[in-house]
Order: C-alpha cells, then structure tokens, then sequence
C-alpha cells in the first residue's frame, strides 16, 4: 500500500493501543502527517485524527494520555493496521475541534491539581477568561471558610504591605479583569482590598490553602 502525506486512513478492526490496549483504534480516521521506513522495510505512519474521531473519542482516552504525558491527538501504527479512505471533513474543521476539545484537558497533565482546576473551568460557558474568572469566584465563595489568616505571598511594588505580610481575610469582594478575584481583608484594625492571587493561606494544610493554591496556579498560567 502506497500511503503518503496528506491522504485519509481508517483503522482496521480489532487494532489496539499500541501504548494502552484498553482502547480499541478499530474505526478511528485521520490523516496521514509522517511516513518513515526502518532498517527492515517496516513502515509506520503518523495519522492525525479527524474531527469526528475526536468528537467519538472516549474522554478516558484523552484524559489518560494527558496524565501519561502523551500526545492524544495524533497515533503511530504499521501502515498493515490502517487502509486509505475519503476525507469526510476539512482540516480547519479538524483544527476547531481540536482546540475546542483541548481546552476541556489542557489542565489534566499536571495530576491532582489539574484535574480540581479543569473540574472549575469546564464549568463556564465558553473559554471566555472573564466568564472563567466568574466561576472562581462562584467556586471560591462556595468553598472558602472564612475569615482566614493569609501570607502576602508575592512581591509588592505598589501596595502598603510586602511579602510575608499576615492579613485576615474576610471574604470576597468582586472580581477584576486585571487583577482577578478581590478579596476584602483587615491588617489590625484597617479595612483593606487585596487581589487573592498574591495571598496563600496561612494554614499550609487547610482546604482553603489548597483551594486558594489552585486559584493561584490557573490565575498564574492563564492564556
């Protein structure tokens, strides 16, 4: 079989996961983006999946290879295990889907943490930051225990206090597009407004140091 670049393959039937068996490939199509021959005149192809692949795709399947640090969107067989077919979509198309998808996982790959911050996200409407930074503040109201005693935890330039600063926490204010969700705090008997990101919780082991720290992560790593 002559296969190369840019042509439509399918995977045969009762093909596996060369990296996890679990997942059965019989079926999945996409496109073919590298061709390589070795010492043995064995071929493998690289295929990029089709977007009604991804659409078909099971979530487990995504969500391992992110956890295992590999890459979902694309697979590497024999080209004995595929057989060429029609395109049944555009490659935009692909693409859109792609990235739709991508944003509903991107956070998985770093472990436990990933998955509490991508179960808070996923929870907009659309991949909209505001609407994103709406649901921590919803997320954070619902979850924090106040009041709580906080760190300034980030360098100030601007502000009356520095770094190591303990300030108590009474609960949030609003949100900001710069500055993201605004807590409202007192240092002795002065009423400040602090942004949550540069705070940590004074009690390392608590849940609120722990939902706060998530916060922090996605706010710090935000596209």
């Amino acid at each position: 079989m002559n296969l190369k670049k840019g042509q439509s393959v399918k995977v045969k039937k009762g093909v596996l996961c060369p990296d996890d068996p679990e997942f059965d490939l019989s079926g999945w199509q996409g496109r073919i983006i590298d061709v390589s021959e070795d010492e043995n005149g064995e071929i493998t192809i690289g295929i990029a999946w089709d977007s009604l692949t991804f659409k078909e795709m099971p979530e487990r399947y995504i969500e391992k290879s992110k956890t295992d640090g590999l890459d979902w969107t694309v697979m590497y067989l024999p080209d004995s295990d595929v057989e060429q077919v029609k395109p049944r979509d555009s490659e935009k198309y692909t693409d859109e889907i792609r990235n739709e998808l991508e944003g509903h996982f991107e956070w998985l790959e770093i472990g436990g943490e990933g998955k509490r911050i991508q179960a808070v996200i996923n929870s907009a409407k659309s991949n909209d930051e505001w609407e994103m930074m709406e649901v921590w503040e919803k997320y954070l109201k619902q979850n924090l225990k106040f009041p709580f005693e906080s760190v300034v935890d980030e360098y100030q330039s601007k502000s009356p206090f520095r770094q190591g600063d303990r300030l108590r926490v009474s609960g949030i204010e609003t949100v900001d597009d710069l500055y993201g969700v605004i807590v409202s705090c007192k240092a002795g008997r002065r009423k400040y407004y602090f942004p949550l990101a540069d705070l940590a919780a004074a009690d390392e082991v608590s849940d609120n140091s722990r939902h706060i720290q998530d916060y922090r992560v996605w706010f710090a790593n935000r596209e």
